[in-house]
């Protein structure tokens, strides 16, 4: 790719993320302790971090600021650097590992949220995603399992009950990362009817949420919302919508009584964790994300379309692809 001077590009374009027209992946980091942002840039093992980036194209490429909201507060997650990783299956041990000391799950689900978490990072290699959630009641844990889990998903933005629609429509569109989302069962109806449709459309590549907005000279024009990606959810009941059901890996919290080694309050270390590894996962998105495709031969004919839709990517992505699919069951009862 050719490398511009900077001084000669004449559109500066804050980004995120990006995948460039020869395959180079550009992804925003922030360095909480340093307080700022930079762009890492790169392909496979050769990535480079960056405060500008110039393309082809007579643009140039810039860090979000790291005085934007949602990143100085730590509502979106963000990697700091990378950090080399030697295998997948060293990787998703040290996520086991790490979940394990905070959150009381069952061996299985376990293992197929630390998958998830992989396949958040690489999400846009498939057209079709699902989603993961913890259902039980207050005091069950589902809280604490979406602190743990979402602070190691790709660029997580954090999301309750009390937070409005149209906020969670931006930063979707924006960052382009996962929802995280406490108290999914909205009280009001007008509220879960837009939430729903985060859900119903956010899983398929391809279907944007419409919404009307108003232009400066006050005429109103749709604008497509992108909400197609990974979302992690906690609620105490279930969708009324069977076909949205369909669309969950559940687990059920909250069935016997808390482990006695899991502390009762998260220490401040398990953020410093979380960052460790959120670091070896920006390093696993730039080795691996080339490299992914839905694999057809995973394909069950023994399950429906629609289990076979949510497995395949999971499936994709694990290493030795012969692991049976009846091991991961989409809702736990």
């Amino acid at each position: 790719m050719k490398r511009l001077n900077f001084q000669d590009a004449p559109l500066a374009i804050p980004t995120v993320s990006r995948r460039l027209a020869d395959g180079t992946l550009v992804e925003l980091v922030y360095d909480n302790k340093e307080k700022h942002t930079k762009l890492a840039v790169g392909k496979g093992n050769d990535v480079t971090l960056h405060d500008k980036y110039g393309c082809a194209d007579g643009t140039f490429l810039t860090p979000y600021s790291a005085t934007n909201n949602l990143i100085k507060h730590e509502v979106v997650l963000l990697a700091a650097h990378l950090e080399v990783f030697r295998s997948v299956t060293e990787l998703v041990t040290k996520i086991e590992t790490y979940i394990d000391r905070y959150v009381d799950l069952g061996d299985g689900f376990r293992t197929l949220a630390s998958y998830y978490i992989l396949l958040t990072w690489v999400y846009d290699a498939f057209n079709e995603l699902p989603y993961l959630r913890f259902r039980g009641d207050y005091g069950s844990g589902k809280t604490r399992a979406l602190l743990v889990i979402g602070s190691l998903c790709h660029k997580a933005f954090f999301a309750s009950g009390a937070s409005t629609i149209s906020p969670i429509f931006h930063t979707l569109d924006t960052f382009r990362g996962t929802l995280i989302f406490d108290e999914a069962d909205f009280r009001f109806s007008d509220e879960k009817a837009e939430l729903v449709k985060i859900f119903n459309n956010g899983n398929v590549k391809g279907f944007p949420v419409l919404r009307t907005a108003v232009t400066q000279k006050k005429e109103f024009e749709p604008r497509a919302f992108n909400v197609f990606g990974p979302k992690v959810v906690a609620m105490r009941r279930s969708f009324e919508d069977q076909a949205l059901e369909s669309r969950f890996f559940t687990e059920e919290m909250g069935k016997q009584s808390l482990r006695p080694d899991i502390p009762i309050s998260l220490p401040d270390c398990q953020k410093d964790e979380a960052l460790a590894l959120r670091n070896e996962l920006l390093a696993y998105r730039f080795a691996m994300l080339p490299t992914l495709s839905a694999h057809e031969t995973l394909v069950d004919p023994l399950l429906s379309p629609r289990l076979n839709q949510i497995l395949v990517p999971l499936l994709s992505i694990v290493e030795g692809t012969d692991r049976p699919s009846s091991t991961v069951n989409p809702v736990s009862h």
